[in-house]
């Protein structure tokens, strides 16, 4: 994948003690290094611009939450960790363009000690609680691990929790830093899967589909229980072929039985989303493709569609990892029941699969 490199860094004063900073001062030892209290954190406007400028600041508030889901669509019971803001990436369907539209800045929080502390808390004052905790939310768990070491910092950390498990979920193929920690089956490093056509089109500056899927060995081989997400499913003429392509290919280069879960999605959007995608990238075919109004305030294809796409990448998936958990992302309790013929009753129930599914 593209290596970032952003223009100039902005430091808050006082944080120049953390691993994050030194990090940094050792992945950029050329480029020029601000304070904030002369320079003001001032972003430029675009949402591409502001990639180029990269802040280190601490974090005020929690880092910990619940994930938002979506109003109506079944829930996995997940929680996230933001310890960074926007991407390096620019993939054209990114819902952060919309999300962080009035505040773009790409952030790292630098004080890595409270993210842990504040987990440590929660995870034991509610020891008979399994947390699934992911750190995708608002940025790539991965993409800026080369030059933040963000990694290193909590691997060890959720290594150790009997009652949490740690996904890492990316883009790309950054895990060198990830290689010689012992994960002790508590960290799964997951990642978004596209056809290369897709990747060429609409995901900008992300590894490729080969990259992707050797980065998945090298971390199976070290350790670690992978997850794969294809989402958003993307339809276009000729998408069985790739897709189903994609799915063998990827099995034939990985353990399934060492695969913790695998969800699915569409492509989602919404209005505001489409307008800043068309302004963004006119060449992307996404924001012309036929979607309604979902009960969410997202745009989706038509159920029909969406029902028959998830049927038909399953039966792909079962051929090729035939006891692995499959599961929706963001989707209604009718098109569960169409996929998969069951409703969870509740997000526990699918959070307590998605768990013994790992076979902690």
């Amino acid at each position: 994948m593209k290596s970032y490199r952003p223009q100039e860094i902005v430091v808050e004063p006082g944080v120049e003690e953390s691993p994050i900073y030194r990090n940094v001062k050792r992945a950029f030892p050329d480029l020029p290094f601000l304070s904030s209290a002369e320079t003001g954190v001032l972003t430029p406007p675009d949402f591409g611009a502001a990639k180029r400028r990269l802040f280190l600041q601490r974090h005020r508030g929690e880092f910990l939450k619940k994930c938002p889901g979506s109003d109506g669509q079944v829930c996995c019971n997940y929680f996230v960790i933001n310890f960074a803001s926007n991407c390096p990436m620019d993939c054209s369907y990114c819902y952060l363009q919309e999300y962080l539209g009035s505040n773009p800045a790409l952030k790292v929080f630098t004080n890595v000690g409270d993210l842990i502390a504040e987990a440590g808390e929660m995870l034991e004052k509610h020891r008979k609680f399994f947390f699934r905790i992911g750190t995708g939310e608002i940025t790539d768990s991965l993409a800026l691990d080369p030059y933040i070491g963000f990694s290193a910092e909590v691997i060890p950390f959720f290594a150790e929790q009997p009652n949490a498990l740690l996904e890492l979920k990316t883009k790309s193929d950054c895990v060198d830093g990830l290689l010689g920690i012992d994960p002790k089956e508590r960290v799964v490093v997951s990642w978004s899967m596209n056809p290369q056509r897709v990747v060429d089109a609409d995901e900008h500056d992300t590894a490729s589909l080969d990259e992707r899927i050797a980065a998945a060995k090298r971390c199976q081989a070290a350790g670690y229980k992978l997850g794969f997400h294809f989402d958003p499913m993307v339809e276009y003429d000729g998408w069985e072929q790739d897709y189903r392509n994609m799915v063998e290919r990827l099995f034939a280069a990985v353990d399934f039985r060492r695969v913790a879960w695998i969800s699915m999605g569409v492509l989602r959007t919404t209005p505001a989303l489409k307008r800043a995608m068309r302004s963004r990238f006119p060449s992307s075919r996404l924001p012309t493709g036929e979607q309604i109004l979902c009960p969410d305030g997202k745009l989706r294809y038509f159920q029909p569609l969406r029902v028959s796409m998830y049927r038909k990448m399953l039966a792909w998936i079962r051929a090729a990892a035939p006891t692995t958990f499959v599961y929706l992302c963001m989707e209604s309790r009718e098109v569960w029941e169409q996929v998969f013929g069951f409703i969870p009753a509740c997000e526990k129930e699918l959070g307590s699969r998605m768990t013994e599914s790992v076979a902690l």
